[in-house]
């Protein structure tokens, strides 16, 4: 049987076990727990790597707790704008949306804009339009809504401050972007990255996660990568993109590229956050810099782990 593996992340940032409450870990730890079990079945029935990261990344977006589709925090005019992206290491094709809302899962939407389209990414109200005529289920403004994060946003509300912590008023910073990797048995590999954004960010801010080979990036001859942080540093040196070339070009392994990207490129203009990965021959790596980052993986090896702090 040939080798298959998963990774998923739900955010990186300042995560402190003094700082949580069992049952809080616990809930973390479950959502975790479903998003893996949800792509890792499929990929054992003989699944696409694609179809893994999307049933990956749908299932995280689904659960409130974290910053991606249900889950996702208000912008500076209260509305809550969404941006996801998937790509197949096989063929590089790609699919991303930007600033979306009212969608339920932005991802199924990047999945239908790439392969129901001519097009990369779409944004806003066009991404809009496109997800009613494919019939991309969307939600009013309630399903979105959790007093958890809208009270973040009225710590914020009036002034020019756009954060990337969930516990706002606090040292807390998490940064809530969803992911998943994978390689499949047929040797492929894919990636997807959706989020919610910053907290009282300008409305119509675009961060790394919908940006190929920014947040996103898959090639069978390397790696696929999601990233979860900052997304200024991340879009400003092309972290995920940066793993493959220093693969494909310096012949570096997976995990020692991805160390060199998260510990020293990034580290040098402030980029916090981390990044998961697995390459074509289902070595797999959880990387970050800062306290902590809610990673999860499964392998058909066996290798089965669920970690949220350093």
């Amino acid at each position: 049987m040939s080798k298959f593996t998963i990774v998923i992340h739900g955010g990186a940032g300042t995560i402190l076990r003094s700082a949580m409450t069992p049952e809080l870990e616990k809930a973390y730890k479950e959502g975790l727990e479903q998003a893996l079990h949800a792509g890792y079945t499929l990929l054992e029935k003989n699944g696409t790597s694609l179809d893994a990261v999307k049933a990956a990344v749908m299932s995280l977006e689904d659960c409130i707790l974290f910053n991606a589709g249900r889950g996702s925090v208000f912008a500076k005019d209260g509305s809550q704008e969404m941006d996801a992206s998937i790509m197949e290491g096989k063929t590089l094709m790609a699919g991303a949306v930007s600033a979306v809302r009212s969608i339920k899962n932005p991802v199924d939407l990047a999945y239908v804009v790439m392969t129901k389209s001519q097009h990369v990414m779409l944004n806003g109200k066009g991404a809009y339009d496109f997800a009613l005529r494919h019939g991309i289920k969307t939600e009013p403004d309630s399903y979105f809504f959790s007093q958890f994060r809208y009270d973040q946003w009225k710590e914020l509300q009036g002034t020019d401050e756009a954060a990337l912590d969930h516990n706002v008023p606090s040292k807390e910073k998490k940064f809530g972007t969803v992911g998943a990797v994978a390689l499949d048995k047929h040797g492929n590999i894919a990636a997807a990255t959706s989020t919610g954004g910053m907290t009282n960010k300008q409305y119509g801010r675009v961060g790394d996660s919908p940006i190929i080979g920014a947040g996103t990036y898959a090639n069978n001859k390397t790696c696929a990568i999601s990233c979860t942080g900052h997304g200024e540093p991340f879009i400003r040196s092309v972290t995920a993109y940066d793993v493959s070339c220093l693969m494909e070009y310096k012949g570096l392994s997976l995990n020692d590229a991805m160390h060199l990207v998260v510990h020293d490129k990034l580290l040098k203009i402030d980029g916090e956050g981390g990044m998961i990965g697995v390459d074509a021959k289902g070595n797999a790596a959880m990387v970050f810099n800062s306290e902590g980052m809610y990673r999860g993986m499964k392998c058909s090896d066996g290798r089965n782990e669920i970690a949220v702090y350093k």
